[in-house]
């Protein structure tokens, strides 16, 4: 969503040839996040399968080879900058619905991963999955590999779109192999968390182990529908009045690891500033604090130096963690009627 906004990426399909056509884009933002604090760099390979780069009909001289290769090599380039793992991604597939193939599926993602294994990457992330049983299928895929592999769904607290529930989910999802289970996109932080809570459940009382992950939306989603912001009226290019704050993100990351969540991150909406925000909260039990944050001071303290006394008033924690930010929007409501709703 990123660099659609800023000119690299077509809305609708969001297929990542950016990772050929303009490689400096695609670099640049891995850098930013880099220096933000990320301790991943994902491969820009989203819906990288040659079904959906040619339905998008986004690119007919490009190949999903050509964008995977491209896209590991930028990853790891920027990853070799700092101290980052390269995770190479893939993602759910129009040919799941369909033909409902599980042949013509692990297919897919068998050529995905065979363009991954050419290049250097540390682990493999199967994410955006709204149908857990998709998702166990390129676990099985991605674990011939020998890789790690993580595995996320972008569902809501009352299952996938099958009505598995998400305890279930994530018990199909270890007993494939995923070594990481969790949530990504469609949410908020807060319910995004409230799901993972679930699937920590169903770990636990099947007698389940795996590492917990968590990567939501950049959005106020309050509405909490099955289908996610997808379904909001706003989505996809009026989105700006629900994003985080930064402080938002910091109340964020403290309950996901309160919940028992260690790989903490962000999908759609998050900005270089959020995962700062991410790893200032972190700071504590990491004990480092990123690049970025030599030119922020925590909790807005570098405002006590400010000229206007109700500027240094906030400089403290205090005022930003109790502070209910206006939109400036007065006509505007605070929450939608979803179309999965209506």
């Amino acid at each position: 969503m990123q660099l659609e906004r800023r000119g690299y990426v077509k809305a609708g399909h969001w297929t990542p040839e950016a990772a050929v056509e303009h490689p400096e884009a695609v670099r640049q933002l891995h850098r930013e996040f880099l220096r933000a604090g990320a301790n991943v760099i994902q491969t820009f390979t989203f819906y990288c399968s040659e079904d959906k780069l040619e339905i998008s009909g986004n690119v007919t001289n490009i190949t999903g080879a050509q964008i995977n290769e491209a896209a590991c090599d930028l990853a790891r380039e920027v990853a070799n900058e700092g101290d980052a793992l390269v995770a190479g991604g893939v993602s759910q597939t129009p040919c799941y619905v369909e033909s409902h193939s599980e042949t013509e599926v692990k297919a897919i993602f068998k050529k995905q991963m065979d363009d991954f294994l050419k290049k250097d990457i540390d682990f493999f992330m199967a994410e955006y999955f709204e149908h857990v049983e998709e998702a166990v299928w390129a676990v099985e895929v991605l674990k011939t590999s020998g890789k790690p592999v993580g595995a996320t769904l972008c569902i809501s607290p009352q299952g996938d779109m099958q009505g598995v529930p998400p305890g279930e989910c994530a018990v199909r999802l270890v007993k494939a192999g995923a070594d990481i289970v969790g949530i990504n996109c469609h949410l908020d932080p807060l319910t995004c968390i409230r799901t993972m809570k679930l699937m920590k459940a169903g770990l636990e009382k099947a007698g389940l182990k795996a590492h917990l992950m968590v990567q939501p939306l950049g959005f106020h989603t309050p509405e909490c529908n099955h289908t996610g912001y997808l379904s909001l009226p706003e989505f996809p290019f009026a989105l700006e009045t629900r994003a985080m704050t930064r402080w938002d993100i910091h109340q964020y990351a403290r309950e996901a690891y309160n919940a028992g969540i260690r790989y903490i991150g962000g999908c759609c909406g998050f900005e270089p500033y959020h995962i700062r925000a991410i790893a200032e909260e972190m700071a504590a039990e990491t004990g480092v604090l990123p690049p970025a944050s030599e030119k922020h001071g925590l909790w807005g303290a570098a405002l006590e130096m400010h000229t206007k006394p109700w500027v240094r008033a906030r400089s403290r924690r205090e005022y930003w963690e109790k502070l209910l930010p206006a939109s400036g929007r007065p006509k505007c409501p605070s929450m939608a009627t979803p179309a999965d709703e209506q």
